[in-house]
């Protein structure tokens, strides 16, 4: 998407610090994070939210889901780790591609809201 923020990190147009990429998934650190680790991970294809994920197929949501347990692993987060994904203005979605955030590095609350 022409003015997706995440497209254009993706696409190498805004500076972004990859921590994993394949074929379908683009992971990278939140500039600002709210956990000591903190990392965004996308999927390729441009979809706006969990509300659209029929536009995924199969393997490319799956593609997210498999990226953040090897993410974890690679950051040594072996105490556990939280995944976050907004979906919609209720929930403060600020970008419109999906993404989940990855959050550990630290006990985190026990609410989740």
């Amino acid at each position: 998407m022409e003015n997706c923020l995440f497209c254009k990190i993706m696409n190498g147009e805004i500076p972004s610090q990859k921590v994993y990429e394949n074929e379908f998934v683009y992971a990278f650190r939140d500039i600002n994070p709210q956990a000591p680790v903190h990392i965004l991970v996308i999927p390729k294809k441009h979809i706006a939210s969990l509300d659209e994920a029929d536009a995924a197929s199969d393997r490319e949501l799956a593609e997210c889901l498999r990226a953040i347990r090897v993410i974890a692993a690679q950051e040594n987060l072996t105490g556990g780790y939280r995944v976050v994904s907004n979906c919609g203005p209720d929930a403060c979605q600020s970008v419109h591609h999906l993404h989940f955030h990855i959050l550990g590095g630290r006990q985190m609350e026990d609410k989740m809201a």
